[in-house]
């Protein structure tokens, strides 16, 4: 099993290297348009084998899309990151230019591929990827659920001074601040988080999960990749293992939820097909207009993109 990441930035190398711990696919290629860039990455990652005992092949390759050929899972990391100041949405039109070229000249040698889409504004990004390649949706999805999740969780624990492994929980909507976190989906052991927590406590980490990702462009001038790489490797291996996993995931919705033709986030199976299926919730009212909310942002950037 062959998987190409696009990007050999703090994300796409993360990606690269859980992958390589786990020992989940026999052949990473790292590509990037900066020279020396992911064969300095790749060459790390290799050099770490013997001390951590994987087999891995990791080749790192400078803007060589050949090096892709026949890969069964790509990841598109590319794009420029937020700065301070910035929101997702300020990335738009540069990284949807970015993401149009890179699955044109991919697909030239992965036509196959199930695409992982990683680019920010990753909602508007997994659009982009989807429309330029003309493949069905199961094929084309973003990564956004799982991290968005993974931060919700750990303030849960940390605010329980419990481990984040007990916690399961789930989001829908856009990557960014319409985020609909769903806290009556969200169990501890498998007792409600009400039951644990107050009304007034879980709003303010729903608030906090809502804007993590603007608080790493703030202490560190750029956005996170330790918990974003992770959150794609999960995907990977829910793929390559065929686990049929339950994960939020961005896909088109084809009337799901009352949306038709959007691009959000949503629960589905995911397995050795890419998206096996699409895992219908029962919304209350509040959280239908939440994410109407949600659809409605990412709408706008995905007009603004028709447009150009």
């Amino acid at each position: 099993m062959k998987v190409t990441i696009i990007g050999a930035g703090n994300v796409g190398a993360t990606c690269a290297h859980i992958l390589a711990l786990r020992s989940v696919v026999e052949e990473i290629v790292l590509l990037d348009t900066k020279q020396g860039l992911a064969e300095a990455k790749a060459l790390d990652i290799t050099q770490a084998a013997a001390i951590n005992a994987y087999d891995t092949q990791v080749i790192g390759v400078h803007n060589d899309y050949t090096a892709a050929r026949d890969a069964q899972i790509v990841v598109i990391t590319a794009g420029i990151t937020r700065k301070p100041g910035m929101n997702r949405d300020d990335l738009v039109l540069t990284n949807a230019k970015i993401v149009e070229q890179v699955m044109q000249k991919v697909l030239q040698y992965a036509p196959q591929a199930i695409f992982i889409i990683v680019s920010n504004p990753l909602d508007a990004m997994t659009y982009q990827a989807h429309v330029t390649s003309g493949l069905p949706r199961e094929k084309v999805i973003g990564m956004a659920g799982i991290l968005d999740t993974a931060r919700y969780r750990t303030l849960i624990a940390q605010h329980l001074k419990i481990s984040p492994k007990d916690i399961q929980a789930l989001l829908l909507g856009g990557h960014g601040d319409t985020m609909v976190p769903l806290p009556r989906h969200t169990t501890i052991a498998g007792i409600p988080a009400s039951d644990l927590i107050d009304e007034k406590t879980l709003s303010k980490i729903i608030e906090k999960t809502k804007y993590g990702g603007g608080t790493f462009v703030q202490l560190m001038n750029t956005s996170a990749w330790y918990a974003p790489g992770a959150a794609t490797a999960q995907m990977v291996e829910a793929i390559v293992k065929n686990q049929r996993r339950l994960l939020p995931v961005c896909i088109q919705l084809k009337g799901e939820y009352g949306i038709d033709k959007g691009y959000l986030g949503i629960p589905v199976i995911l397995g050795k097909g890419g998206v096996e299926k699409i895992v219908p919730l029962k919304l209350n009212e509040k959280e239908k207009v939440l994410l109407q909310t949600s659809y409605e942002q990412v709408a706008k950037n995905i007009r603004l993109l028709s447009k150009h």
